[in-house]
């Protein structure tokens, strides 16, 4: 589930489980600058696919009816949601690593069973400095990336927000989009609200920095962009280019774990 502003208030918010605070507090999980919107607004609680809205201090309207100070609503996809003058509203999102259904008939092995086609990943986000440092994550679908756990890229790390920026791909390389940040999302250096990153290009999120590869193409050994940011054990000499290579191999173990049998 996420929020769409259409009236550019904010961008795009994906809705974790748990608790996230709305309101024009900077701690909050959405902060809302409009004159109307008091610092503990609204409050959005997820259990599972089950979502609410509770209204706190503010007005807070569902479909174009207030909701009574205390009230909590249970909301649905296409619902509008009003905090204050600022309009939101509920969009549905198909979940994170769901095949794509097949666009001709898969094959089937001497069982009976359907096997389902592999799903390489065409794009790998490789950790080159801070807590991602080594690390890779196959990008199949849209991901968002943050230190809060449930994020589909999670990283310890306290320089970047909870829901940092999510990246989607394209037939180019990567859409990515800032969520809000507090620090910034940067590509090749500059901020961006929204950008498209290519292979060999680096992304940015304060001080952790990622290098965009696509498997089965050359990598280079790290960002020239990262050179002098990565940890000591990164500024090898020939090994680098094994390590590059190393990190290939987990990323093709990664997208493994996506090839299912079906019955």
């Amino acid at each position: 589930m996420k929020l769409f502003f259409p009236g550019g208030e904010h961008p795009q918010v994906l809705v974790g489980q748990g608790s996230q605070l709305v309101g024009s507090d900077p701690e909050a999980s959405v902060v809302l600058a409009a004159p109307d919107i008091v610092v503990r607004h609204a409050e959005l609680t997820r259990d599972g696919d089950v979502l609410h809205v509770h209204a706190l201090d503010g007005i807070v309207a569902l479909n174009g009816q207030t909701l009574a100070a205390g009230a909590t609503a249970a909301l649905k996809a296409g619902d509008l949601i009003g905090f204050g003058t600022v309009q939101a509203r509920l969009v549905a999102i198909e979940k994170a690593g769901a095949a794509p259904a097949p666009s001709r008939p898969a094959a089937v092995d001497e069982t009976g069973a359907t096997r389902v086609r592999m799903a390489v990943p065409r794009f790998v986000l490789r950790g080159v400095s801070g807590a991602a440092f080594g690390k890779v994550y196959p990008v199949l679908t849209l991901q968002t990336i943050g230190r809060q756990s449930d994020c589909d890229i999670a990283i310890a790390s306290e320089e970047i927000s909870r829901r940092h920026a999510q990246v989607k791909p394209t037939p180019a390389g990567l859409m990515v989009e800032d969520l809000g940040s507090s620090n910034g999302t940067f590509i090749n250096g500059q901020r961006v609200q929204q950008g498209l990153l290519k292979p060999g290009e680096e992304l940015r999120l304060d001080n952790i920095r990622f290098l965009l590869v696509a498997p089965g193409a050359e990598i280079p050994a790290t960002s020239t962009l990262a050179k002098g940011h990565e940890p000591e054990e990164a500024k090898g000499g020939s090994g680098a280019g094994w390590i590059a290579v190393a990190l290939v191999a987990l990323a093709a173990a990664a997208a493994a774990a996506y090839y299912l049998f079906l019955r």
